[in-house]
């Protein structure tokens, strides 16, 4: 099966399993990212948000997922489902991919969940950055990344 009928075959589902709860939508979209598909979704006016979140239960059964994010973004309604290979996003070819386009002082720390180039400046005054966060929350190899692609 092609990636464009599995991902149709996905919109049907979503759409199948929300109107068999009384929620009518129109599902479209399929952007396949490294470690989710992201689908649109619209529905007509007055249907409330916690109604469709309400039932991503239903629709991660219908998927065959083990959960999905429902959320508004950008006047739709979003449905990330988790893929079941998720792929890596590899620093080396990334810094390749971006070549010499990046300015001076900056790192290059991955893809952002639009599938842009994630870039921080340090400007010439920063002496000191403050990293925090959970253990195992990737504080390390966010410092890998940063050493990596300003010592290149």
């Amino acid at each position: 099966m092609q990636m464009q009928e599995y991902l149709e075959m996905q919109c049907s589902r979503i759409e199948t399993a929300l109107a068999s709860h009384g929620v009518s939508a129109r599902v479209w979209g399929g952007v396949v990212h490294p470690r989710y598909v992201r689908y649109q979704m619209t529905t007509p006016p007055g249907t409330r948000l916690a109604q469709v979140t309400g039932l991503s239960e239903e629709i991660a059964l219908a998927l065959s997922a083990p959960s999905v994010r429902v959320y508004r973004r950008d006047g739709a309604i979003q449905v990330e489902v988790p893929r079941r290979e998720q792929k890596a996003v590899y620093l080396l070819p990334l810094c390749e991919r971006v070549g010499r386009e990046m300015p001076p002082h900056t790192c290059l720390l991955g893809l952002d969940e639009d599938g842009v180039p994630l870039l921080l400046r340090l400007c010439n005054d920063v002496s000191h950055v403050l990293i925090t966060g959970m253990t195992g929350c990737g504080k390390t190899n966010l410092l890998k990344a940063m050493a990596l692609t300003l010592a290149g």
